[in-house]
C-alpha cells in the first residue's frame, strides 16, 4: 500500500504550482483567430466524455478555454485516436493537441511542446484485494502477474523499464487501446496491475469504492505539455497564457476543481 507520505506526496505533485511563475506581460490579441485542438477525450480528470451528459469536458478543457479568453482565440474541438496524434500534429493536420502529453526529447523531435502545465508522477494500481504483490519489485517476481497498458505511452514505457525487464515485446504486458481500457481489465481481473500517473490514479482510486488501490512508491515523474506542429506561431503566445494563469491562481483552481472537488461518475 502506498504510504501515507508518499500518497500524499502524490497528490501535491499534481496540485503543486510549477517554478515561481512570473506575471506575464500584455497578453497577445489574436483577433478571434480559429484554432483546431484535437484530443482522444479518454483521459480523466484532463479530457474524458461525461457519463450523464456525453459533453466532453475536463481540466484540459476548462484550461483551453481560459487561454483562448485571454489570447481571443475561436476553439474548434476535434478528436483523433493517441496512436495517430503526434503524426497529425506534425503534419499540421491540427493547431494543439491536448492529450496529457508528456514532454520527452524523442517527441519534441516531432513536434512543439508548450511550456509545462502540470507536473505528475507515476504510480502503480492494483485491485482493492490484492495481496500477492505490494511494490514494483514484487510484482516483478510475481511471474503470473499481467500489467495492462496503452502501447507509445509513458506508462508502457514506465512497465518496460521501471516494473519488468526492458524487453518492450514482455508477454506481461497486456495492451489495451486507451488508459481506461486499461484500468477497465485491471478491475475485472484481466490483468493484474496498471499505471497511470498520479493525476489519474488518485481520481481511479477515489471513485472505486474500494475496488482499486494504489501500491508502492512512485515511479518518476514527468511534465505535461500542450502541442503544436513545428514552429507553430501559437506556442508562444500560449506559453505567456500559461504563465498568466501561474501567477493568478487560475492553474491552482483547475487543480482544485478537477483533483479535489471533482467526484467521477455522480
Amino acid at each position: 500500500m502506498l504510504s501515507r507520505r508518499a500518497l500524499c506526496a502524490a497528490v501535491l505533485v499534481s496540485l503543486g504550482a510549477f517554478a515561481s511563475p512570473v506575471f506575464a506581460a500584455e497578453l497577445p490579441d489574436l483577433g478571434g483567430r480559429t484554432v483546431t485542438v484535437v484530443s482522444e477525450n479518454t483521459y480523466p480528470p484532463l479530457q474524458f466524455i461525461d457519463p450523464k451528459t456525453g459533453e466532453a469536458i475536463g481540466w484540459e478543457y476548462d484550461a483551453v478555454a481560459e487561454i483562448a479568453e485571454r489570447l481571443n482565440l475561436d476553439i474548434e474541438y476535434t478528436t483523433t485516436s493517441w496512436d495517430a496524434m503526434i503524426q497529425a500534429i506534425h503534419d499540421g493536420q491540427y493547431d494543439m493537441a491536448m492529450n496529457g502529453i508528456t514532454i520527452r526529447d524523442d517527441r519534441k523531435a516531432m513536434v512543439d511542446f508548450s511550456e509545462p502545465y502540470m507536473h505528475s508522477e507515476m504510480l502503480m494500481l492494483a485491485r482493492g484485494d490484492e495481496d500477492r504483490f505490494d511494490d514494483a519489485e514484487s510484482f516483478a517476481a510475481f511471474e503470473d502477474g499481467l500489467i495492462g497498458s496503452q502501447p507509445g505511452t509513458t506508462p508502457f514505457y514506465t512497465a518496460v523499464y521501471e516494473v519488468l525487464d526492458g524487453d518492450e515485446q514482455n508477454p506481461r504486458i497486456k495492451l489495451y487501446e486507451t488508459i481506461g481500457a486499461a484500468i477497465q481489465a485491471l478491475r475485472i481481473g484481466d490483468v493484474d496491475l496498471a499505471l497511470t500517473d498520479s493525476t489519474a490514479a488518485n481520481g481511479y482510486v477515489k471513485v472505486s469504492n474500494g475496488a482499486l488501490k494504489l501500491i508502492g512508491e512512485p515511479l518518476g515523474a514527468e511534465d505535461f505539455g500542450f502541442i503544436f506542429p513545428p514552429g507553430s506561431d501559437l506556442v508562444a503566445p500560449f506559453n505567456a497564457a500559461i504563465s498568466d494563469m501561474a501567477a493568478d491562481g487560475t492553474l491552482d483552481a483547475l487543480n482544485q476543481k478537477w483533483f479535489v472537488d471533482y467526484a467521477m461518475g455522480q
